[in-house]
């Protein structure tokens, strides 16, 4: 009976009902349209003959398909030592962040934590002031950790914001009973963090790892400034150099021609950064999703 009176409800659109669906649905696929065509548009761009994309010919399907701006970009011998190296530095850097970041948000959690409102404090004041990047250069040099692969990591291995964020979610999700009822069966404090914290903090830890690995795989300023090794240096310096490169050959040659091309090398470098992460993203985004709901639901 309830179902049927539930149904019966919902079947009674009104006229108003139905403008104001359409209205939305509208509005949803314009926005579709606005957010997904500049990527499609670059897309189809980096394999558009350059004259045909700089003419306005370039609008829904690739014209005159041409591959040499991918061939310019390609042809480069140490793109693969920077997309190897940022690999190693995505990977090995989210997975430190979150060695580090994950225990210290669930200690901050803790009500019976000595000193945590100090400690709160010296976090906070961190996102507010730093050392700037001379007094970071020369205690990073000091460590004697400069062009190596610990300078991209640790620097980066905590962060305040990450740590709220964690913290928050491990109070308004993590049930205490739960907690106090493994530890009245003998659980240590380990023992709980590793066997029912961490099962249940799948979203939280999927959304810190995905903001950490595009941070570290975007980063070109610090891999500029810190690493120096041609076997060291990281993708994004590459496809700077690339740029800069075609840059300058373009301008001496004062060839149309070869400033079209440039504008191609663009469009295939922006496809050749992403395109990694936007394969990767797809994975994470049950949790993704879930992770950045949580804040809003649970006030």
């Amino acid at each position: 009976m309830k179902k049927k009176v539930a149904e019966s409800v919902f079947s009674r659109r009104t006229k108003g009902d139905v403008v104001f669906e359409a209205f939305i649905y509208t509005l949803c696929v314009l926005i579709l349209l606005i957010i997904a065509y500049p990527i499609y548009f670059i897309i189809i761009a980096s394999v558009s003959s350059p004259s045909e994309v700089a003419s306005g010919h370039v609008w829904l399907w690739p014209s005159m398909p041409t591959v040499i701006g991918y061939e310019a970009v390609f042809e480069y011998e140490r793109i693969w030592i920077g997309y190897r190296n940022t690999i190693l530095y995505t990977i090995t850097g989210s997975l430190t962040h979150l060695l580090v970041t994950i225990p210290a948000a669930y200690a901050l959690s803790r009500p019976n934590l000595m000193l945590k409102r100090p400690v709160m404090i010296l976090f906070t004041i961190t996102m507010f002031f730093s050392g700037g990047l001379v007094p970071t250069y020369i205690a990073m040099k000091n460590y004697g950790i400069l062009d190596s692969l610990w300078v991209v990591i640790l620097p980066g291995c905590f962060s305040v914001y990450h740590a709220i964020i964690g913290r928050t979610f491990f109070q308004s999700t993590i049930p205490q009973e739960l907690l106090d009822a493994a530890a009245i069966d003998g659980c240590s404090d380990f023992k709980r963090f590793i066997r029912i914290v961490l099962p249940l903090s799948k979203a939280i830890i999927a959304v810190i790892a995905l903001y950490v690995a595009v941070g570290i795989w975007n980063d070109y300023f610090y891999a500029m400034i810190y690493l120096s090794s041609p076997e060291r240096i990281s993708l994004q310096v590459v496809l700077r150099e690339i740029l800069i490169m075609n840059s300058t050959n373009d301008f001496t040659m004062s060839d149309i021609a070869a400033l079209r091309k440039q504008e191609l090398i663009k469009y295939c470098i922006i496809i050749v950064s992403t395109l990694p992460m936007m394969i990767f993203y797809p994975f994470l985004q049950k949790y993704f999703t879930k992770g950045v709901m949580i804040g809003s639901i649970k006030g």
